[in-house]
């Protein structure tokens, strides 16, 4: 594992994150974001490189498409010891991205609610996130993934012990963590999909 060097973050939950990007960037870290993420980190005083800025594509769609593109997930997917790997990236301008700190939309809080219609409930579906997270988690040799604030601090001092390197032991918990958080997350959305009728339901009139 070499060291972070470039951390994509974008999260729901804000907790703690504007204070995470801080320690990152002390550490040296290039920090680049989306939408609200980046607003809160450039707010505290953060330097953070917007994705469009990575991909050359503009946020489109409604923020539906964001992170989807060989620039963001050929960085996090490269086998770094590989040596094709590397020159497709150094031939296509593809960057390695070592961290990614993502959650998800709140999709269940969202159903909960006494009034949440379909459309409603489609549009907090999650795409980008589960995609960001499962390619992370699938190469957590090279790539640390955290989709729990409670694991900034354990990252920063791995961080601030190892060069700027997190332990594989480390990564694997972290991704091991991802595929729970997933399979939940599309478990809640078949679940609610399931109690929909429709014939009744105003979506599809």
């Amino acid at each position: 594992m070499a060291k972070i060097q470039r951390a994509l973050i974008s999260v729901t939950d804000k907790t703690g994150v504007a204070e995470f990007a801080k320690e990152l960037e002390k550490l040296g870290v290039e920090i680049v974001s989306t939408g609200g993420t980046a607003r809160v980190m450039r707010e505290a005083g953060v330097s953070v490189k917007d994705v469009s800025e990575l991909t050359g594509f503009p946020e489109m769609m409604d923020g539906r498409v964001k992170t989807l593109h060989p620039k963001v997930h050929g960085g996090i997917l490269a086998i770094r010891d590989n040596k094709e790997h590397v020159r497709q990236m150094e031939d296509n301008g593809v960057p390695a991205i070592d961290l990614v700190v993502v959650n998800l939309y709140a999709f269940e809080k969202t159903v909960q609610k006494p009034d949440v219609t379909l459309a409603e409930a489609i549009e907090n579906i999650d795409i980008g996130g589960p995609t960001l997270l499962r390619s992370s988690a699938k190469n957590f040799r090279y790539v640390t993934v955290i989709t729990d604030p409670d694991d900034y601090e354990v990252v920063l001092n791995e961080m601030k012990q190892n060069g700027g390197e997190t332990t594989l032991e480390t990564r694997f918990r972290l991704a091991r963590k991802v595929f729970e958080l997933t399979s939940n997350y599309d478990k809640a959305i078949t679940e609610y999909l399931s109690k929909i009728d429709p014939s009744t339901d105003e979506y599809f009139k």
